[in-house]
């Protein structure tokens, strides 16, 4: 390929730790970079990168703030938010037990964080008030809002549990399939539930009638999903290409996915849709990160290989920029905005 995007619209820093995760504040204007040494690297396309230590050892997951910065979990069981100033305050703290998973839905004014903490999904408010404690039969491994931040799933092993964040009596929907589910995903729609298999496949449940689905066939670890804008499309990595499995007419079963971007023999680790248009980025096990036209045969590079798997990959809520990062510590910023 000629010249990938990043040297040509892009700016990367070597962060010299393994970047556990990223996300774009709210704006749209900075990537937090979340980092296995417990700082947030904040990064503009423009600028310093401020290094902010936030937690007190590990950072293990990251998510937009509510208002303008970020929300972090950490090995040090503080569930923290970190302004774009560097300014940081702990919203809740849960001692000895880590803070494995977080998410946020909404704005300052009226959203809600979630945080996994053991077996316990629990929700605060923006004010940080704590709203409820939700209980699960084993360890929270992945939590997610639906569109309107109505309801809220969390995965764990046997299946996943489905919770209406407003209920006045909280009973979960329960989700159910043997095995360890290790991450998960609801369809924009809120029609479908998908999870991420500890054995190389997903598990999906159409929620109108609790059809499973089943999708495997992966060489590899699923680790990463994104749906397209309207849910048209699950895009999923694990394999050497990235997986596209069709959400339309009832859903994937007895169809084929299509596969794109592939590298020979490469595993594909993370897959981010565009939030407005059929692209969707990838991000391979040899560092290489990828652009990719559902509807074409076009891909563009934007990263070439080398400094270790990508680890982290997601849009800023314009689609105008990609930030990624690699477990070796590399961590950049696509500007991809019409010129």
């Amino acid at each position: 390929m000629s010249q990938d995007l990043l040297e040509s619209r892009g700016v990367s820093r070597a962060l010299d730790a393994y970047v556990v995760g990223a996300a774009f504040n709210r704006a749209g204007t900075h990537a937090g970079f979340g980092l296995g040494d417990g700082t947030i690297a904040i990064g503009a396309k423009e600028g310093e990168w401020p290094r902010i230590e936030t937690h007190d050892g590990g950072l293990l997951a990251i998510a937009p703030d509510l208002a303008n910065g970020f929300v972090s979990g950490g090995d040090d069981g503080k569930l923290q938010r970190t302004g774009l100033d560097g300014a940081f305050s702990t919203i809740a703290k849960f001692g000895s037990k880590w803070v494995e998973q977080v998410a946020s839905h909404g704005g300052a004014a009226s959203g809600t964080y979630a945080c996994g903490v053991g077996k316990n999904l629990i929700l605060f408010d923006q004010a940080a008030t704590k709203l409820k404690e939700l209980p699960h039969p084993s360890t929270v491994t992945g939590i997610a809002f639906d569109a309107k931040g109505k309801r809220v799933a969390a995965s764990h092993y046997g299946g996943a549990s489905l919770w209406f964040v407003a209920a006045k009596t909280d009973s979960p929907r329960k989700l159910e399939w043997k095995g360890s589910h290790i991450g998960i995903s609801i369809h924009p729609a809120g029609d479908a539930v998908v999870t991420l298999m500890q054995e190389n496949a997903l598990h999906g449940w159409r929620l109108s009638d609790g059809q499973h689905m089943r999708m495997s066939g992966y060489p590899g670890k699923t680790g990463s999903l994104s749906w397209s804008r309207g849910g048209k499309w699950l895009a999923s990595s694990g394999a050497d290409a990235i997986v596209l499995w069709p959400f339309t007419g009832g859903g994937p079963m007895g169809k084929p996915p299509l596969e794109l971007a592939q590298i020979p023999d490469v595993i594909c680790t993370m897959v981010a849709f565009h939030p407005q248009h059929d692209i969707v980025a990838a991000g391979y096990v040899d560092g290489t990160v990828v652009m990719a036209d559902v509807t074409g045969e076009r891909v563009l590079q934007v990263k070439a290989p080398g400094e270790g798997e990508v680890t982290a990959l997601t849009w800023n809520p314009q689609g105008t920029l990609l930030a990624f990062g690699t477990e070796h510590g590399r961590a950049g910023i696509v500007d991809l905005a019409a010129r």
